[in-house]
């Protein structure tokens, strides 16, 4: 069974008092102590969000650990990263973070991960880059498209309801079809797929949703997909 769950923004980094898309993506594992990785190139392994990440984790019931590519921390990196179960990427620049996985070979690994069972999961740059394209901002730019690895179809935009500039910029770019139909996730939501495909819309936030858009005949659709609150099984 192959698992993806796209955070549109919220766990741990955002939300230090709200673990439960955490532990949510903990459970997935269906294992009683779960190896976790951490994997921050996006931030260029900020030490603080790597700090945070076991700060929270160490918390849940798990076997918490990092990937550095900045100060490497394992001898094989393929081994280092097929061994564990969860594999949870954090946000920061994607192009910068994608760049650096094609030059360690990371994207061929996680591929590899991917297809033996091991659960991909992250928010922000850390979910856009699993799909085909994705809407990404660098620091003081325009939001603009990027490819992703795209073990799934379609286009993500996270941040929908978190940043006022991501759901006109992704539907200005299906009406003009610079970037194709997909997904976008407010903050606090997320998007659980089995097999590459939606089995399951959580959040951690009672208001927060994810929707799918089309561009229909020039006019873009947006359908709400509501979401499961987790505090409701709590």
């Amino acid at each position: 069974m192959r698992q993806i769950i796209a955070m549109g923004g919220g766990g741990f980094s955002m939300e230090p008092e709200n673990l439960l898309l955490d532990t949510y993506i903990l459970n997935q594992s269906h294992k009683e102590q779960p190896s976790v990785c951490f994997v921050p190139t996006a931030s260029g392994d900020q030490e603080l969000y790597i700090k945070r990440f076991y700060q929270s984790f160490t918390e849940l019931k798990c076997l918490p650990s990092h990937l550095s590519l900045f100060e490497p921390n394992f001898t094989d990196l393929e081994r280092y990263i097929l061994e564990k179960d969860i594999i949870y990427v954090g946000g920061g620049n994607t192009r910068n973070m994608l760049v650096l996985w094609k030059e360690w070979g990371v994207d061929d690994i996680l591929k590899k991960a991917y297809q033996n069972g091991t659960v991909l999961a992250g928010l922000s740059a850390g979910s856009i880059c699993w799909f085909e394209e994705g809407l990404t901002d660098p620091l003081n730019g325009p939001l603009y498209k990027i490819n992703g690895l795209g073990f799934l179809h379609g286009s993500h935009c996270p941040h929908y309801d978190g940043e006022e500039k991501r759901r006109f910029s992704y539907q200005r770019m299906l009406t003009t079809k610079e970037i194709s139909a997909g997904y976008a996730v407010d903050d606090g939501a997320a998007l659980h797929f089995i097999d590459e495909k939606v089995s399951k819309t959580i959040s951690s936030r009672p208001e927060a949703k994810a929707y799918y858009l089309i561009n229909e005949n020039g006019r873009v659709v947006e359908e709400a997909m509501d979401a499961f609150y987790l505090g409701n099984s709590l």
